[in-house]
C-alpha cells in the first residue's frame, strides 16, 4: 500500500460538500461514526451524475498527473477517476507507476511496450489488475448485501467489452439491490444494474484507512 500512501493528499473542499450531501438525505447520522471511505466515495461519484458528459473514448494528450480529458467528456472509468480524486486520490498517478514498475504484470490487449500515462488508467483492464494488486479483490456474489457502497464492480458486454462502475449508497426500488453509479454510453447516471449484464470482477479499494 506505499504505492498509494505515497500519493495521499489533503481531502478538499469538494469531499466537505459530499458529507453535507450525505448528512442531509439522512443517510449519515450527526450521531454516527465518520462514514467510510467507500460511502463517501460513493457520495463523491453520485455528484458525477449531476454533471452533462458526453461518452467519448477517444484517445487525448493529458497533464500528468492530475490529467483529464475536457469535463463534458469521458467514459465509465472516467466516473471512477474523478470520483477517487474528489476524495484526494489520482488512479492516473497510481496506475502509471505501478505500470512504469510491473509492467509485465498488466495486460498487453493494445501492442503496447511501455506505460502510457494519456490512457492506461482509463482502461478497465489496467484498472482491474491495479486494484486486485492494491485493494481487494472479493468473489463474485448473487447476494446484492456483498456489495458496499464504494465497491467497484466490472462487468463484460456485448463482444466483451469491459465496463466499470461505482456501488452507490441508495438501494432500488424495492430495496433489494444498491444501485449503480456508470456511464455506459448515456453519461454518468445512477442505475439498478447491478445484475444486468454478465459480472467480471468485484473490488475494494481503499486508499485511505476508516477513522
Amino acid at each position: 500500500m506505499a504505492n498509494v500512501a505515497a500519493h495521499s493528499r489533503f481531502i478538499p473542499l469538494f469531499a466537505v460538500f459530499v458529507l453535507a450531501a450525505l448528512l442531509l438525505e439522512g443517510r449519515v447520522s450527526v450521531h454516527a461514526s465518520t462514514p467510510t471511505f467507500g460511502e463517501r466515495l460513493a457520495a463523491a461519484a453520485e455528484v458525477r451524475t449531476k454533471a452533462r458528459v458526453i461518452y467519448d473514448g477517444s484517445y487525448r494528450v493529458i497533464a500528468y498527473p492530475m490529467g483529464d480529458v475536457p469535463g463534458n467528456r469521458g467514459v465509465c472509468t472516467d466516473v471512477l477517476i474523478r470520483s477517487y480524486r474528489a476524495l484526494g486520490f489520482d488512479l492516473q498517478q497510481l496506475v502509471h507507476e505501478d505500470m512504469s514498475a510491473e509492467f509485465n504484470l498488466y495486460p498487453k490487449a493494445w501492442g503496447l511496450n511501455r506505460p502510457d500515462p494519456n490512457i492506461d488508467h482509463r482502461r478497465v483492464l489496467n484498472l482491474e489488475t491495479y486494484f486486485a494488486r492494491y485493494g481487494e479483490q472479493i468473489a463474485l456474489s448473487e447476494d446484492p448485501n456483498a456489495y458496499r457502497p464504494g465497491d467497484l464492480v466490472t462487468w463484460r458486454l456485448g463482444h466483451s467489452l469491459p465496463h466499470i462502475g461505482i456501488v452507490s449508497n441508495r438501494r432500488s426500488a424495492d430495496g433489494k439491490r444498491p444501485l449503480i453509479v456508470h456511464n455506459v454510453g448515456a453519461g454518468t447516471v445512477l442505475e439498478d444494474v447491478l445484475f444486468e449484464y454478465p459480472m467480471h470482477g468485484h473490488y475494494r479499494f481503499h486508499p485511505e484507512a476508516d477513522g
